[in-house]
């Protein structure tokens, strides 16, 4: 079918506010988390899905599908809701995972509802809830699709062994930006942000999440199994490249702005972000370092105490039919966790969508495959510590 591509004015990553932790959350992750954990008796509340055809979704602006005349409506939603008779309140509230954390975590860790069915949440926020058990299992037999068709490279990482608490709705790659143009040359490895040429047109991500998996992996670090030396490692090397100049400074999402104005010619980047740059600038590339990089994916849970269980499973599973996921995949740009969505996109007539199949940083092709892995998230004990280096480092 065809499948006009819609390419958002900003992504949704374009609003994460970097920080590495509020005091609520510190205090919660590092002294409260024993107190605050949910045993799995306690999660769920009658479901009813049955009588009761609504469901509740929290989620990130700009991260679902828009009609062209009127950014209100959801054309994959609507349809959702043609099709079961279910009716979705969908409320774009989430703008950072801390401060979403913060917000609903008073009714979680007190046993009550959040009013939320379905929430989405960046994969290490996503282990914080299901360490604390604050979100329920999902039942399989509700989500045939999920079960055929979710990517393999996601299907278990260290944080939801089998994915039994979380469901991928949107992946990306934390990898390297570079402009080919005015640096003359490719960047193969991560110590290449290291060179002479680039003293000074470098940044690095500052938030801890998102910035430290790609350095590690840099030093031949397996991600899925790194320590506190190899953590300690990367934040020695980091500060002496603070010191001598070689980074220009740490960024949110700002570093789109330092790459396109030349101001930086390297720098940590989020593939979905890039997507977007090279069609004003082809010659901005975005790397896979032969060393890997981070596989990462915002995700969807099913928060305790949810009303419509069985309603919200079932919209996760339609958005893991290849048709659907397609239609998401041609909006939203970022790695579509459904690879059997990469058919349909390239039988679309329109030739823009088409080629989306044969892009990468959408659907990762088998040599990048073999360098992306999911990293293991930090612990609740190890966050403080951490943090506390890390910000110190970055001026946080």
């Amino acid at each position: 079918m065809p499948l006009p591509q819609q390419t958002p004015r900003l992504s949704r990553r374009s609003l994460l506010r970097a920080c590495a932790g509020t005091a609520a959350l510190g205090a919660l992750a590092g002294c409260g988390v024993p107190a605050a954990y949910v045993s799995a008796g306690d999660r769920a509340v009658p479901d009813r899905s049955a009588t009761d055809k609504r469901l509740s979704w929290a989620n990130w602006p700009l991260y679902i599908d828009t009609d062209d005349d009127d950014t209100t409506k959801r054309p994959t939603l609507e349809a959702f809701g043609k099709e079961t008779g279910i009716s979705v309140d969908y409320v774009e509230e989430i703008n950072d995972n801390d401060e979403f954390f913060g917000k609903i975590s008073p009714a979680l860790m007190n046993h009550q509802s959040t009013d939320r069915d379905l929430i989405v949440m960046s994969d290490w926020m996503c282990a914080r809830f299901v360490r604390l058990g604050w979100v329920q299992e999902m039942d399989r037999a509700n989500q045939p699709n999920v079960t055929k068709y979710l990517d393999p490279l996601l299907r278990s990482p260290a944080f939801d062994p089998g994915r039994k608490h979380t469901v991928p709705w949107q992946s990306g790659i934390t990898g390297i930006a570079y402009d080919h143009r005015r640096l003359g040359r490719e960047i193969r490895h991560v110590s290449e942000l290291w060179d002479s040429d680039l003293k000074g047109r470098v940044t690095l991500l500052s938030g801890l999440d998102e910035a430290f998996a790609l350095l590690m992996q840099g030093n031949g670090v397996d991600i899925r199994k790194w320590t506190a030396d190899d953590f300690h490692r990367v934040c020695d090397q980091v500060e002496k490249y603070v010191h001598s100049g070689q980074i220009r400074r740490f960024t949110g999402n700002d570093y789109t702005k330092d790459l396109v104005s030349g101001d930086v010619l390297a720098c940590q980047a989020y593939s979905g972000d890039v997507i977007q740059l090279q069609a004003d600038n082809p010659d901005i590339r975005f790397v896979v370092p032969e060393e890997g990089a981070e596989l990462w994916s915002d995700s969807l849970m099913i928060p305790d105490r949810a009303s419509h269980k069985a309603n919200a499973e079932r919209l996760i599973d339609y958005y893991y039919d290849p048709e659907v996921a397609a239609e998401l995949a041609a909006w939203v740009n970022y790695v579509c966790p459904v690879p059997a969505a990469q058919d349909v996109l390239a039988s679309a007539k329109d030739e823009e969508t088409a080629a989306l199949a044969e892009n990468t940083l959408v659907f990762p092709d088998d040599e990048m495959r073999e360098r992306l892995v999911i990293a293991r998230d930090i612990t609740s004990t190890e966050r403080v510590e951490f943090s506390k280096r890390w910000n110190a480092i970055v001026g946080l």
